[in-house]
């Protein structure tokens, strides 16, 4: 059994994911954890997936996503026969393909729109009843600045912390070669100013 406060850290995916989780826990969340941080989300999943659907990063992120994703696929439809249409997931060339043959299909979503629809968690962080860092970077190569909340779309319990730079979850500072610690300063602070 846990005793002290709980903090969870989500990247990426993996925080969309995490906030989505503390909008479907509602008031019950503060029963699991303590505070939340969130980083380099795709929030707003359609914008995310247009922007790695074209130009160098569907050339370049996307090859290198679906070269590791498809092969992880096909060993859960090795795992489960009939799981998905192996077909359509080897004619996938983007992540909307992939999602539409895979993503969708396991989680029972309809289809690629359903699922970047009803799994982002940018239009329902009003929602979260916990205290919630949400950090994207604005020069995010596949989070584009345009589809980030601003603090008037998510409600008293959502920090946002928006800085220039950081990539994905790059966040490089100093003079070059540089350091890595401001994010997990920044994040590990923020947490524990919670309590």
């Amino acid at each position: 059994r846990h005793s002290g406060p709980l903090y969870a850290v989500g990247v990426s995916l993996g925080g969309n994911a995490l906030l989505r989780w503390a909008q479907e826990a509602g008031s019950t969340a503060p029963r699991v954890l303590q505070a939340l941080a969130s980083v380099s989300a795709p929030v707003d999943l359609a914008a995310s997936g247009r922007v790695l659907g074209r130009g160098l990063s569907r050339q370049v992120y996307t090859r290198m996503f679906l070269h590791t994703m498809k092969p992880k696929a096909l060993q859960k439809l090795a795992q489960f026969p009939g799981l998905f249409d192996a077909k359509a997931l080897h004619a996938a060339q983007d992540l909307y393909d992939f999602d539409n043959a895979f993503t969708a299909p396991l989680h029972g979503f309809r289809n690629t729109q359903d699922y970047w629809q009803r799994a982002s968690a940018k239009p329902r962080l009003a929602d979260i009843r916990l205290p919630s860092l949400v950090v994207n970077a604005l020069n995010d190569p596949f989070v584009p600045a345009s589809s980030l909340p601003r603090q008037s779309e998510v409600g008293s319990y959502v920090t946002l912390w928006q800085p220039d730079q950081g990539g994905h979850v790059g966040f490089m500072a100093g003079s070059p070669p540089g350091h890595l610690q401001t994010l997990p300063q920044t994040v590990g602070s923020w947490l524990l100013a919670q309590t």
